[in-house]
């Protein structure tokens, strides 16, 4: 999740094909969507109160 989120060098050592790259970049989007709608559900919840 490191990587997905720039935090941590991608391992070297793991297999490189375009596919993995689409399916990573995929990945590391809607991991960064879930987030974002983590913080406004939490905005959301602390301003309702």
């Amino acid at each position: 999740m490191a990587e997905y989120l720039y935090l941590r060098k991608p391992d070297p050592a793991r297999p490189k094909s375009q596919w993995t790259k689409y399916m990573h970049g995929i990945n590391r989007l809607s991991l960064i969507l879930f987030l974002v709608a983590l913080v406004i559900l939490g905005f959301k919840l602390f301003l309702k109160k």
